[in-house]
């Protein structure tokens, strides 16, 4: 939904600086950085969040039993979610806690549970697929992954594929690119060079 790609600049959770790039924390340079936490402060922007991806899983899960976030950014919009779906939540902690019963999932995930996992942001997928490791290891049947952003990265399709599990997002980098130059927030130069990034992150320079 482009919409929601033009919320994210509005409220600056995604910030593009072709000319400057980001460092992730990979090391990877980025022309772009994303924190869709900021999401949560602007209620109007957090319920269209909550009612597109649900209408998602609507249509491509009907069949799902649980709404389980990821710790910490999905566990706010899984709520909401699951709120919206009318479904049990359940959150997934990054590791065990080092106490008590030594929990990693958080509220009640029945075995066999059809469970879709909520995260704000794919990037390569490795954290959100860590939490389906986590939720399957406890005995729920993960039948995908659903967030707010992609940056359709090849790594992501790469990764879900080994695990034979799908994923959607509301937005995506490309539908980004297209609200960014229509608000002229980039130049038709300045997306050939975030186009660029795209294709090759690990090897991409700067502008």
């Amino acid at each position: 939904m482009e919409t929601i790609a033009k919320d994210l600049l509005d409220i600056k959770a995604v910030k593009l600086s072709p000319q400057a790039p980001f460092t992730w924390a990979s090391g990877i340079k980025s022309p772009i950085y994303c924190d869709n936490r900021l999401t949560i402060s602007y209620p109007a922007i957090r319920k269209a969040i909550a009612k597109g991806i649900a209408a998602l899983i609507k249509e491509k899960w009907p069949q799902a039993e649980v709404i389980a976030g990821t710790a910490t950014a999905g566990i706010p919009h899984a709520a909401w979610i699951a709120a919206e779906l009318d479904l049990p939540m359940v959150y997934v902690r990054s590791k065990p806690k080092d106490h008590g019963r030594g929990k990693q999932i958080e509220g009640v995930l029945p075995a066999g549970a059809k469970t879709i996992l909520i995260d704000d942001l794919i990037s390569t997928g490795g954290s959100v697929l860590k939490a389906v490791a986590a939720a399957r290891n406890e005995g729920a049947d993960v039948i995908g992954v659903a967030g707010i952003f992609s940056y359709q990265l090849a790594a992501a399709a790469e990764n879900f594929a080994k695990e034979k599990l799908e994923f959607v997002t509301l937005t995506n980098y490309g539908e980004l690119l297209d609200a960014a130059i229509k608000a002229d927030y980039v130049s038709a130069d300045q997306r050939s060079v975030l186009e660029q990034w795209r294709q090759d992150p690990a090897h991409w320079t700067g502008a």
